[in-house]
């Protein structure tokens, strides 16, 4: 009979939790929330300005 008692050999160790921070650090995502935030400026300094 195999001894499974002991797998740590085995068992890959725990993910670090990574939280909020780390995912809006991603560049990815940065680069599409100020492409986001860009248009939204642009759009309301129109309506603004131009209207």
């Amino acid at each position: 009979m195999l001894d499974t008692t002991e797998q740590s050999d085995t068992t890959a160790p725990p993910e670090e939790r990574r939280g909020c921070l780390f995912a809006l650090s991603q560049p990815p995502l940065m680069i599409f929330l100020a492409v986001i935030g860009c248009l939204l400026l642009m759009a309301s300094l129109h309506d603004l300005l131009m209207l």
